[in-house]
């Protein structure tokens, strides 16, 4: 079966694909980030959850999966806790639009990136900000898997809405990269979201005793294996409505408005008037 994966894909193949579907192919972006995640997950667990959903989606609907964004915007992990790598929100967004303007030149213009990490949100927005004003020729968005249906948000933030490393995420992992997963340390990783009525932000040390936000505890498989199961669907769901999807109105234009007729100059005897 011909792989779905761009990095694995020659230049004749790309073109042959994305020529068939006259501009129409989406393309999926896995968004992840390289953090701490806790005593029992691994530091990639937001990027392998991105780029392993992102796959599923490609083996339902045949669209691309693009090389993922792996180190991205962790500044709220700060420097304490070990094993997190972090880009600017500034650099993150940037690389965004970069993604978008060097995929267009191989015919891909429609991408969706695929986040798995919250702290991604705002540079996400800025950038397809961006992209939706000075590149109206393309096609971009980003949606959180973990929220992109009520009910998968719901089982989300079942144990608290700080979550990292929590009862879903976990359950996730142990569905998709059971080998990533220390059993051992989730059984007594579970601590509590303690943001709830604070005024400022801080940075996981000021909040979590061990990087972890809820219960770890309570995941398992039968559960990760539902939250997939929902994500894949509602992402298929995006990518077959993106292969088709054009704006609600074609875009307006000032009219052309034909430049006023100069004056004619007056002759000088003219201009000086009646003697």
């Amino acid at each position: 079966m011909r792989s779905n994966r761009w990095e694995e894909l020659s230049a004749d193949e790309l073109s042959v694909r994305l020529t068939a579907l006259d501009g129409h192919e989406v393309g999926l972006v896995p968004v992840g980030a390289t953090e701490q995640h806790g005593p029992h997950l691994p530091s990639g667990t937001d990027t392998i959850i991105a780029t392993r959903l992102c796959e599923l989606v490609a083996e339902r609907t045949g669209c691309l999966v693009l090389p993922a964004i792996s180190v991205a915007c962790s500044f709220g992990h700060g420097r304490v806790l070990a094993g997190t790598l972090s880009s600017t929100p500034e650099l993150v967004a940037s690389t965004v639009r970069e993604y978008a303007d060097w995929a267009a030149c191989s015919g891909l213009t429609r991408l969706l990136f695929v986040n798995a990490h919250f702290g991604n949100g705002a540079a996400l927005s800025v950038a397809t900000d961006h992209l939706r004003l000075h590149r109206p020729d393309l096609r971009a968005a980003y949606v959180d898997w973990y929220s992109a249906t009520p009910e998968i948000l719901a089982e989300v933030t079942a144990d608290g809405d700080d979550i990292h490393a929590n009862r879903a995420e976990t359950s996730v992992m142990l569905a998709l990269a059971p080998h990533l997963v220390d059993t051992t340390a989730m059984a007594g990783a579970d601590d509590a979201d303690r943001t709830e009525g604070l005024v400022f932000r801080y940075t996981a040390e000021a909040l979590s005793t061990n990087g972890v936000t809820g219960n770890p505890s309570q995941a398992s498989v039968a559960l990760g294996e539902h939250l997939v199961g929902l994500a894949v669907t509602a992402l298929g769901e995006l990518v077959e409505r993106g292969r088709v999807e054009e704006p609600p109105l074609v875009a307006h234009r000032p009219a052309t408005v034909s430049p006023r007729p100069r004056p004619v100059a007056a002759s000088s005897a003219a201009a000086k008037g009646p003697t």
